[in-house]
């Protein structure tokens, strides 16, 4: 897995690319606190290698929690910025630092 954080200058925003490698996965998505954890909103695109990609446009100054949804099983990056946990989940969720 794989996070690119690209600062736009134009703007205030922060271009964040995830990269998921699932080549088995039907379906994956990036949820989080900048969607209100809505599994539809987010999904990533499968490439013709397997791999999954996609890109969100995220305010600066501002830190995010986000988990990815491979085939209905939540899971981390571990290339997160940093981890939280949240009681509701019962699990850790990855940090997003712009």
């Amino acid at each position: 897995m794989a996070i690119k954080k690209q600062y736009l200058k134009s703007k205030p925003v922060c271009k964040v690319t995830f990269t998921v490698p699932a080549k088995e996965a039907k379906r994956v998505a990036v949820i989080g606190s900048f969607n209100n954890w809505d599994t539809s909103a987010s999904k990533l695109r499968k490439l013709k290698n397997g791999t999954f990609k996609g890109s969100i446009d995220l305010a600066k100054n501002a830190n995010y929690e986000f988990r990815y949804l491979i085939d209905s099983k939540y899971t981390n990056d571990e290339q997160a910025d940093s981890y939280v946990w949240n009681n509701y989940a019962g699990a850790e969720n990855a940090v997003l630092e712009l």
